[in-house]
């Protein structure tokens, strides 16, 4: 049986007014859906979109146009306390494990704001909800009156993780969480949120645009081009299956570890530049770099179609 479904945008849009230029399209039309324990990675060149999308989902930025619906209800409508409750349930772990703690505040009241706003564990339960959370997330309470700056990237981030747990979320936003971290750390940290996914029941958004590495933790994965989700499926699906030539291309930039196969494997090397988010254009938004692009994928631009179940592509030659 299916798992229910947690979170879903439909035809979400978001767009920034760029003095003097026009109008910078970040999120173009989106669609995609998130169940309850899933982790549905969200992959593509840096630009593209990914952040603002994942920043739009927990409102730091409000959509305009389309929809995000938290389960079945859309969140524009939500009354202040259906709001309150949204932001206690819809968490995010940001990219840069430097710039998102507070300096002049100890670790443990960055970590107790959330219990503070949302009226958790009062009195000497949030000290030792803190205290708890330091724990699950490998730092220890010697840790709780030190400021940032005496901790390293891979322990700061693990802050954050305990900052974004401290509320008891639902779902977390991911925002390449571990791309800031040294090669060494990053597996660490990656076996921590596979951990506290299966011991808490977490749904994730897992952003990033290492291919590569997003396989092993996703369930599903979508690939994301200038705005745009251009390819959605099953993980095992989108390595094996891919039917998108933008998804092929990326695929192909992985290194193998043996280099007697990276030798001998056909490398797809796109040519032309990436359009402007600027004031877009008709057609297909990578037909510029596309090898197989016709007159057509110039002219009209080609929706999210299921192409197999469970499999959905944005092309026209996809079948």
């Amino acid at each position: 049986m299916d798992k229910p479904i947690l979170l879903e945008a439909k035809n979400l849009r978001k767009t920034f007014e760029i003095k003097g230029r026009g109008v910078l399209t970040a999120v173009n039309g989106v669609d995609l859906s998130l169940a309850e324990g899933e982790t549905l990675g969200l992959v593509g060149e840096s630009g593209c979109g990914k952040t603002t999308l994942g920043r739009t989902i927990v409102k730091l930025y409000q959509p305009d146009g389309g929809q995000i619906l938290y389960q079945g209800k859309d969140i524009q409508q939500f009354d202040r306390k259906e709001n309150l409750r949204y932001h206690k349930d819809v968490q995010m772990i940001y990219q840069d494990p430097y710039a998102s703690l507070d300096p002049l505040s100890v670790i443990s009241a960055s970590i107790a704001e959330g219990l503070e706003i949302h009226g958790l564990y009062p009195g000497k339960a949030r000290r030792e909800r803190v205290l708890e959370l330091l724990h699950l997330v490998g730092l220890n309470k010697e840790h709780a009156n030190r400021f940032p700056h005496e901790f390293s990237g891979g322990q700061r981030q693990r802050i954050g993780i305990a900052r974004a747990l401290a509320v008891e979320p639902k779902l977390i936003v991911c925002d390449e969480p571990i791309s800031a971290l040294d090669v060494s750390i990053q597996a660490q940290v990656m076996n921590l949120l596979v951990r506290l996914q299966q011991e808490m029941g977490l749904s994730y958004l897992f952003i990033t645009h290492d291919l590569s590495m997003v396989k092993a933790i996703s369930d599903r994965i979508a690939v994301m081009y200038l705005g745009s989700i251009v390819e959605l499926a099953p993980a095992a699906t989108l390595y094996q299956e891919h039917c998108h030539p933008y998804t092929e291309a990326l695929l192909s930039a992985i290194p193998l570890p043996d280099p007697d196969v990276e030798a001998q494997r056909r490398r797809v090397i796109l040519h032309g530049d990436i359009p402007s988010p600027v004031n877009l254009g008709p057609g297909c938004p990578f037909a510029g770099r596309c090898p197989h692009a016709k007159a057509r994928c110039r002219e009209e631009a080609p929706a999210l179609t299921e192409v197999a179940p469970g499999h959905f592509a944005a092309c026209h030659e996809a079948h």
